[in-house]
């Protein structure tokens, strides 16, 4: 029974790879139009009206809320980009890579002048997670892309963050589903948001030099 429910949970965040139909051609990066990204990120929640409206992982959902920080370094230097910056996110409440990265980037939100964030569920969000899959290739949540003050794509976090993503890319098909699950688990704890922070504030710095940054496979 536990196995059987890791998996779904795992499955629930991160579904399994499958060619899409003919019909329905992979969409490069890019290709969802500015006025598609700057509808869905007004039609979003904010973090607080997602927390509320959250079902699963609930009490990690309100624990998070209350408890996330970003280290003072980080907020000087996201601070120190300035201009309009959006962060539109994909996420589900019963996907424990969602729950162990958005607070962050929620915070960073509210604590940063001219950055804000809004949430969408995946029946919503569908082609935002089509053309930023991960680095196998699948759709997955968090799937969160930084849109500029004109609603222009101008970077994405896919999933993870950076060492659990590049982790994960590694040795998703060389260990078992409870090792995965367990080394996850043991990252969130210790990292307490620091590498999903961090590479959010490389992304702003990125795109205020012109040079839009996501780690995915390559469809560019």
């Amino acid at each position: 029974m536990l196995v059987t429910a890791l998996l779904a949970t795992l499955a629930t965040c991160h579904p399994a790879a499958r060619p899409l139909p003919a019909a329905l051609p992979r969409i490069p990066i890019g290709a969802v139009s500015d006025s598609v990204l700057r509808t869905l990120f007004d039609r979003g929640q904010t973090f607080g009206e997602f927390v509320e409206k959250a079902s699963a992982r609930r009490d990690g959902w309100l624990r998070l809320q209350r408890e996330a920080e970003i280290t003072p370094a980080l907020l000087t230097r996201a601070r120190a980009v300035g201009g309009i910056w959006q962060l539109l996110v994909v996420a589900i409440d019963r996907c424990g890579d969602s729950m162990n990265s958005v607070p962050y980037a929620a915070r960073l939100a509210d604590s940063v002048p001219g950055l804000s964030l809004r949430i969408v569920l995946p029946t919503e969000g569908k082609v935002v997670q089509e053309s930023h899959r991960s680095l196998d290739g699948r759709t997955a949540t968090p799937t969160l892309v930084l849109l500029d003050e004109t609603g222009r794509d101008v970077g994405c976090l896919v999933e993870l963050p950076a060492p659990l993503r590049q982790w994960n890319h590694a040795n998703r098909t060389i260990v078992s589903a409870d090792s995965l699950h367990a080394y996850r688990n043991r990252f969130y704890a210790q990292d307490r948001g620091v590498s999903v922070t961090t590479e959010l504030v490389e992304m702003l710095e990125a795109a205020k030099r012109g040079a839009p940054r996501c780690d995915m496979e390559a469809t560019r």
